[in-house]
């Protein structure tokens, strides 16, 4: 069941909240990306491709149509060509950047599946026959269920599990981390790819995969932007601007016969020509975001990409942008892994030096993550380290679960460390009392959520080591961000519900999931979406499976099984489970991006009325003048300036489409009133000086 976690204390470490260097970031004009996507603009005209992108679409239908009438003129020999040689011109720039704003940013995924590729080879394998026996075999004839042998120096041939052995990988190739990593048979650590290298030992390996269909093989085909698949939100919208580019089309239209009628009652004026109503059409309709909307979902998925998490799709990115709850597993998400010693407490008649002595002793031998923080806290309290011990004729003791103790006879002392309860058995046995102060003590430690282990000397009760769960530094900060997102923040645990309400109440999560079984976390995050809420976790293991593929967002870890990283829509090449703070981010300054960029293009089209109405139908209806009150020079100069501007204003915007317009954690009601103060008045005006500039240009060179 879940608990609710009151405000904890302030963290430990406010400088883990510091921004994490990418790992993957290209200078935004990278001279090899442009010269791609320069390409790639050209081969985009292709109207086969460009019809999914129905706004722009229109742009090159209309620019087609006026090269048509312009190659038609100049056959003929029709005087002033000129000024339709120059819109066409437009026409056609403004076709090639929005077409540049797509491919820039399938460029800069390209660019990333280019050096990936090169990571790939034909490489041997050691595969076990169905005798035992072992042959040589290129890598590429290695099927799903083969059973191959890696030593030190080979490199993995495909994606597998470790099935029997252990050894240190070097997955540099994918991770971007020097640090080797360990992959054992068993356990969450298990799973290998193709193509990272064995660095020590040897290990026998079940491959999982068929050529071609590798991790690594899907990293590249999911990096490679041309591949993306439109979001449900983006598919919306698309369908939004194609409607306001229908209306706008059909108003054009009529606009021809109306404007005849208008010239012959009024008898002055002219009838504007195919070209003019192109560019009124052009500029009218949303071409701004039509150009850059691509541009904005394939962004988004590089920056998670240099954030070293593999999105599987768009869809997931911008999910996360909604997510309204986040699952955080306790252990190595909020909390550093494992138990720490934090302090050491007597029992009545013993000094704390004594215990921390005699504590340090007794774990000597212990090599789990406890032990060995047991002997470092002895270290930096009291100076004390590790001594010899081969010449004390010193008898160690396992810890056994039987017993529940480990520790050292030594010099006639027998010292031992464990579980309260083992301890006073240990005591009463060997002839000793229990002092009430232990006890008591024992009892408030685990009352706090904490683990209370007893170190007695014989029949001696000596005192109580306080092992808590240490809170990463900065979480509860973390947390607060997320919580000014709108994100409830709910932390998964194994502990008992005591311990796990005091983990929440230090770390500041909304509520928690105690004794969490996988069936829990399936039915919490069904119950969440049945109440219409989009949720996101991490996980590693293969018992985390099931509620990775039913959340909204499933963040496996690469050091996970395969099991976790095919249930997941998101994978996190670090292993950092606390990345899924990042990648909500991430989705929320795409959804930002979309609406401001929308709210800039829609507001943007207000100031072209005020340059071409007046153009068109000034002369036929001269209180129309009234609106041309940027006093443009001329009706061809006042069409070629709104014609220009609605072009470059695309180009104008490729940087805040590729980096993504700022994000500051707040409510929902601030964000829309940044947004519509920023982009929508912004939009609003910059064309009025933009316009003006380039008319003021135009008439001074005389192109119009």
């Amino acid at each position: 069941m879940t608990y609710s976690a009151s405000d904890p204390k302030p963290p430990v470490d406010p400088t883990e909240l510091l921004p994490k260097k990418l790992a993957h970031a290209r200078p935004l004009f990278d001279t090899g990306i442009l010269r791609r996507a320069v390409r790639d603009a050209f081969l985009k005209l292709n109207p086969a491709r460009l019809w999914k992108n129905p706004v722009i679409f229109v742009v090159e239908a209309g620019a087609a149509v006026t090269t048509i009438l312009l190659i038609r003129d100049l056959v003929a020999g029709a005087a002033d060509t000129g000024f339709t040689a120059q819109i066409v011109l437009w026409l056609w720039f403004t076709v090639l950047f929005a077409n540049f704003a797509e491919a820039m940013a399938e460029a800069r995924g390209k660019a990333q599946a280019d050096t990936l590729r090169k990571t790939k080879s034909d490489s041997a394998a050691r595969r076990v026959t169905a005798k035992g026996k072992i042959e040589s075999v290129s890598a590429s004839q290695l099927r799903a269920g083969d059973l191959v042998i890696c030593e030190a120096g080979d490199t993995i041939p495909g994606d597998g599990e470790v099935i029997e052995g252990i050894a240190t990988v070097d997955e540099s190739v994918i991770t971007g981390e020097s640090a080797p990593v360990i992959r054992e048979s068993g356990g969450d650590r298990s799973a290998v790819t193709g193509g990272t290298r064995v660095l020590s030992d040897r290990i026998k390996i079940k491959i999982t995969s068929n050529p071609g269909e590798t991790f690594l093989d899907r990293m590249i085909a999911l990096v490679e932007g041309a591949e993306r698949q439109k979001t449900p939100n983006e598919i919306a919208l698309n369908i939004l601007i194609a409607g306001l580019t229908l209306i706008f089309l059909l108003a054009v239209v009529t606009l021809q016969p109306f404007s005849s009628y208008s010239v012959a009652a009024a008898g002055a004026g002219a009838v504007p020509g195919v070209a003019v109503l192109v560019s009124l059409l052009v500029c009218l309709i949303p071409t701004t975001i039509g150009g850059l909307l691509s541009a904005i979902g394939i962004a988004g998925m590089d920056r998670v990409m240099q954030h070293n998490v593999l999105a599987m799709s768009g869809k997931a990115v911008e999910a996360a942008g909604d997510v309204n709850t986040l699952l955080l597993d306790k252990t190595g998400t909020i909390t550093i892994g494992n138990r720490q010693a934090s302090e050491f407490i007597p029992a009545a008649g013993v000094t704390e030096a004594e215990l921390a002595e005699a504590a340090q002793l007794s774990s000597l031998a212990d090599e789990t993550p406890e032990g060995r923080s047991i002997v470092v806290l002895a270290k930096e309290k009291y100076g004390l380290r590790g001594r010899e011990l081969s010449h004390h004729e010193a008898s160690f003791v396992p810890f056994s679960a039987h017993t529940r103790m480990s520790g050292v006879d030594i010099n006639g002392s027998q010292l031992r460390k464990g579980a309260a309860d083992s301890i006073v058995q240990f005591v009463k046995e060997s002839g000793g009392t229990i002092p009430e102060d232990l006890l008591e003590t024992a009892a408030r430690i685990a009352r706090q959520g904490g683990t209370p282990l007893a170190v007695a000397d014989g029949r001696r009760a000596l005192g109580v080591i306080h092992l808590k769960d240490v809170v990463k530094g900065g979480m509860k900060e973390r947390l607060a961000q997320l919580r000014r997102m709108g994100i409830a923040t709910v932390m998964i645990t194994g502990d008992n519900p005591l311990t796990a309400a005091a983990i929440a109440n230090e770390a500041g999560v909304d509520s928690f999931l105690a004794q969490a079984s996988p069936a829990d976390k399936l039915n919490y995050i069904k119950k969440e979406q049945a109440d219409g809420r989009l949720v996101a976790m991490t996980g590693d293991g293969t018992n985390d499976a099931p509620a990775l593929a039913q959340a909204d967002v499933g963040l496996a870890m690469n050091t996970g099984t395969m099991a976790a990283k095919e249930a997941g829509n998101m994978v996190d090449l670090d292993s950092n489970p606390t990345k899924l703070i990042e990648v909500v981010a991430i989705g929320k300054q795409l959804l930002i991006t979309r609406g401001a960029l929308t709210t800039f293009s829609v507001a943007n089209d207000v100031a072209k009325y005020f340059a071409i109405i007046p153009a068109l139908f000034m002369a036929t209806y001269p209180a129309l003048g009234a609106l041309n009150i940027m006093g443009l020079h001329s009706p061809q100069s006042a069409v070629l300036s709104a014609v220009i501007f609605n072009a470059l204003i695309i180009i104008v915007l490729v940087p805040l489409a590729l980096r993504g317009v700022q994000y500051r954690p707040g409510d929902a009601g601030a964000l829309l009133r940044r947004n519509l103060l920023v982009y929508g008045l912004g939009g609003l005006l910059a064309p009025f000086p933009g316009i003006w500039a380039i008319d003021q240009i135009v008439h001074a060179i005389g192109l119009a």
